[in-house]
């Protein structure tokens, strides 16, 4: 893989008064980014020769060739203070060229991210970009990086900033599409703000991507919770916008290799960006043949439909049902392929999962389909009517790619499937009862 040190694009504009969610459509970020964020294992324990040595193991295990090809830094690469000019300046021991650092991830086939905030300081208390928005994104861009995570912290008071979220977010993508003008560079720019405002509603017209809850923990609770809030806002996602539902916790912490599961699969399918976020020195066979399911993958970078499966039935709670502990447990949606379905068992103990294939609505009656199972690889048979998931483990999940297979067999009864039942009529006006 061959990568230039700029990202270059045509600027079709991040503009301060954003006209439609497809104003930030500027050539970049068109499908969820996939790559590796050091916060989640390292925190501010970071230098280059982690940051290096990182990107050498994703070669090493294959990741890069399943898709992973950004190497982001988080939080703490800075010196605490501004240059007398007021240019934020790399940490002159942990990080001595951010130049050599970026030139070394191109050289290894990776794009490679930075990190900042919108506030006076980040999270860690490093210099934030308020008020040096233009001049940070030139710093950034000379670098040689071609990603910005962006946060929430330090936010200047009502008094001086005189700005809502948009518009604290608006400054640094005002500065973004300036430096792109400038210099041909277009960074993809990902907002950290915690779900605040209703970003899902307007995170696209400024950037490619909104966290939309707090930050993940490697615990099924956090998972359970995460998936609950993505579930009410499927809606927002598509090609050049993307909910963030926060780094993979894929080989940390306690999960389960079924909670892992089901984790990489929820943020796969619902077109989230897929952000490695362990120590690959240590990560488990096991937890990596999780993050390099490739018929995982092929949905969540689908280069034809950009939007997120949602669910259809909520299962053990009524529909639209808002439980941090239950959250919904079947979903569909489009894709290049066929309709792809998920199905989390949300209970602690093995449960059988049934449904009706016309509860999706992207499935068609009278037709039966074939099933792939994307987590077995196996083709598991042709589904009329419905379809019944034996067993689903504790926290875990099912991923099943449904084709059309012909039509069903002649003279079902009913004649009608699911809910078109209670209104089931032959042509000469008799209902079927």
């Amino acid at each position: 893989m061959t990568l230039s040190r700029t990202f270059t694009a045509a600027v079709v504009g991040i503009l301060s008064a954003a006209t439609s969610a497809n104003a930030i459509t500027n050539g970049v970020g068109k499908l969820p980014v996939m790559g590796y964020n050091a916060w989640n294992a390292f925190a501010c324990n970071v230098n280059e020769t982690i940051i290096i040595q990182t990107a050498k193991y994703m070669n090493e295990f294959g990741l890069l060739d399943v898709g992973y090809n950004h190497v982001n830094l988080d939080d703490c690469w800075a010196m605490k203070n501004r240059s007398s000019t007021g240019e934020v300046m790399s940490d002159n021991i942990r990080f001595p060229s951010m130049n050599e650092l970026t030139d070394q991830l191109h050289a290894l086939g990776f794009y490679a991210g930075i990190y900042s905030d919108s506030g006076w300081f980040t999270c860690a208390g490093y210099p934030g970009s308020f008020m040096h928005e233009e001049q940070d994104a030139m710093t950034f861009q000379s670098w040689g990086f071609d990603f910005l995570k962006y946060d929430n912290c330090a936010i200047p008071f009502d008094d001086i900033i005189r700005e809502g979220m948009i518009g604290k977010y608006q400054r640094m993508a005002n500065a973004l599409a300036a430096v792109a003008e400038k210099t041909g560079t277009t960074l993809i720019f990902s907002l950290c703000e915690w779900g605040w405002s209703q970003v899902w509603l307007w995170g696209a017209q400024i950037s490619h991507s909104w966290r939309i809850d707090t930050d993940i923990a490697p615990q099924w609770n956090s998972i359970s919770s995460i998936i609950n809030s993505a579930s009410f806002i499927t809606q927002a996602t598509n090609h050049y916008g993307h909910n963030d539902l926060d780094m993979l916790e894929i080989g940390n912490g306690d999960l389960t290799y079924d909670e892992a599961k089901t984790h990489f699969t929820a943020w796969a399918l619902v077109k989230a960006p897929l952000l490695i976020g362990t120590n690959l020195a240590t990560i488990s066979q096991e937890m990596l043949s999780i993050l390099k399911n490739q018929e995982i993958i092929a949905v969540n970078q689908d280069p034809i439909y950009g939007t997120s499966i949602s669910p259809f039935r909520w299962g053990i709670n009524p529909d639209w049902t808002y439980n941090a502990t239950y959250p919904a447990q079947y979903w569909s949606g489009p894709s290049e392929n066929g309709t792809v379905f998920m199905l989390i068992n949300t209970l602690s103990e093995p449960a059988d999962m049934f449904f009706n294939l016309t509860e999706s609505p992207w499935i068609r009656a009278g037709i039966q389909y074939s099933v792939r199972d994307l987590w077995t690889h196996t083709d598991n048979g042709t589904a009329v009517r419905s379809f019944t998931a034996m067993n689903v483990p504790a926290h875990g999940v099912v991923a099943l790619l449904l084709k059309e297979d012909g039509n069903e067999p002649a003279g079902l009864v009913p004649p009608c499937a699911g809910e078109a039942l209670s209104q089931c009529t032959a042509e000469n006006g008799t209902s079927y009862s």
